[in-house]
């Protein structure tokens, strides 16, 4: 995982009219804290903010007042229609560090033949694993399988030195048969017939 690198602003000015004024100057405002100190109330670029957390549990390093910091997203506020960034709450991390995280769950491969559906009954895994080595997401194989099939969290393959923290006999992907729909011209002579 590649680290970005962002310019942070130290900011005195709290607020909800200080928050808007940030942003009209295409600015974030920002929190970060973590071991032990005292929460950094900063601002950040808008723009290259809103690249870098296209990647899931991307890596910051922050130059705040020429102190260089890791930090990773905690908590990202979006406003509800137009999607741009609020605020966000950063977490420091160290190198060699262990962090909890969520990492999404993809999927591979095609079913066995026949009319089946995948649910993901969860999305994401909560992991431990290095915070400059977080990984992006963990990929599962659904190849071959059918109905009542299922995959289990601790079924997932993990990258090394990264450890499941979810339950590991949650199910995370299910195989389902799909259902046939009724025949059209059948549902209507049935309804007729009740009628």
């Amino acid at each position: 995982m590649s680290e970005v690198k962002l310019a942070a602003a130290v900011r005195t000015e709290f607020g909800k009219g200080a928050a808007r004024a940030i942003r009209r100057n295409a600015q974030v405002p920002a929190v970060v804290y973590g071991h032990g100190s005292e929460p950094a109330h900063v601002t950040l670029p808008a723009h290259d903010l809103a690249l870098a957390l296209r990647t899931p549990n991307v890596l910051l390093s922050l130059d705040i007042d020429g102190k260089n910091e890791l930090a990773i997203p905690k908590a990202v506020q979006r406003d509800a229609i137009k999607g741009f960034l609020v605020h966000v709450d950063l977490l420091l991390v160290k190198r060699g560090e262990k962090v909890t995280v969520e990492v999404v769950v993809e999927t591979e491969g095609d079913l066995a033949p026949g009319s089946f559906l995948v649910e993901n009954v969860l999305n994401t895994l909560s992991v431990e694993t290095e915070a400059t080595h977080i990984p992006t997401s963990v990929t599962v194989s659904i190849a071959g399988l059918e109905a009542g099939n299922s995959i289990l969290a601790k079924d997932v393959a993990l990258p090394a030195g990264t450890t499941l923290v979810t339950d590991p006999d949650a199910v995370v992907i299910q195989i389902l048969a799909a259902q046939a729909e009724e025949p059209a011209a059948e549902a209507e002579a049935t309804e007729g017939a009740e009628a």
